[in-house]
């Protein structure tokens, strides 16, 4: 394999679709919020994404099954005829390199061509502390469609702030293709996987686009993340006494020759 390519399960034909990003990144947002929809809307698999920018290993199933790293493109077809369709991707890593970062979202934006694509939402995480409810902040490359975001409870992204990878990337080149494009950045801690940031980011993405999606199957994930936040903390707060009262120890070994 020398170049990202697309193999395609099936064809589709759908109405006035919105892709939807979301791939690993801080907090997991983007991969939460995919997998979520997925399983709600019951989305069908219909093209896989390979490429050699992915990391170098495969994985290994529960039978001994091999596969590749790879994106993967789902499709949801809304009962409403006057609504919009949705083309869900995510995958099992980001590229690794800068090259592929770029191949990547040039060939993720073809297809969106090739299905008639007007918007694109990416989905990733905010890196910010925070005890309240997570923030969205938003950035788009068309005015109205940033507008409807912050209407829906968004915030503006900071002035100056990067938004790095493929979320970041499609911005940037999906004006070649006359794609307009919006991104929602969950606020997250980063370091663990983040469901309650992936709520916040859907609330105003059901509300941007005017789809309907039962958010309380999150709360048992929310649940369980809150507790291993609270483990964290403790083990970090023992661990900050354990180096105190070895940093003491050491202070009253000390002796000074004079």
């Amino acid at each position: 394999m020398k170049e990202t390519y697309i193999k395609e399960l099936r064809q589709i034909q759908p109405n006035n679709p919105v892709l939807i990003e979301g791939l690993p990144g801080l907090g997991l947002v983007g991969k939460i919020v995919m997998r979520y929809l997925i399983k709600q809307l019951k989305a069908q698999k219909i093209a896989y994404l390979y490429s050699p920018h992915f990391p170098y290993f495969v994985l290994v199933n529960k039978k001994g099954n091999v596969r590749l790293l790879r994106g993967t493109f789902y499709y949801w077809k809304n009962p409403n005829e006057a609504a919009q369709d949705l083309i869900l991707f995510t995958g099992d890593s980001q590229s690794q390199t800068i090259e592929g970062q770029y191949e990547i979202t040039d060939c993720l934006l073809d297809y969106a061509e090739k299905n008639r694509v007007h918007n694109i939402v990416t989905i990733g995480g905010y890196r910010m502390e925070t005890n309240d409810k997570p923030k969205v902040f938003a950035a788009a490359t068309r005015k109205d469609l940033l507008d409807t975001s912050v209407t829906s409870g968004a915030s503006l992204s900071s002035f100056g702030s990067p938004i790095v990878g493929t979320a970041g990337l499609i911005l940037g080149l999906s004006k070649f293709k006359k794609i307009d494009a919006l991104c929602l950045l969950g606020e997250t801690r980063g370091y663990i996987p983040d469901p309650l940031a992936a709520k916040s980011v859907l609330e105003i993405l059901k509300s941007t686009f005017n789809f309907d999606v039962d958010l309380t199957g999150l709360n048992e994930e929310i649940a369980r993340a809150e507790k291993m936040v609270i483990r964290l903390q403790a083990i970090e707060e023992k661990r900050a006494l354990q180096a105190e009262e070895i940093k003491k120890e050491d202070e009253k070994k000390t002796t000074y020759i004079s």
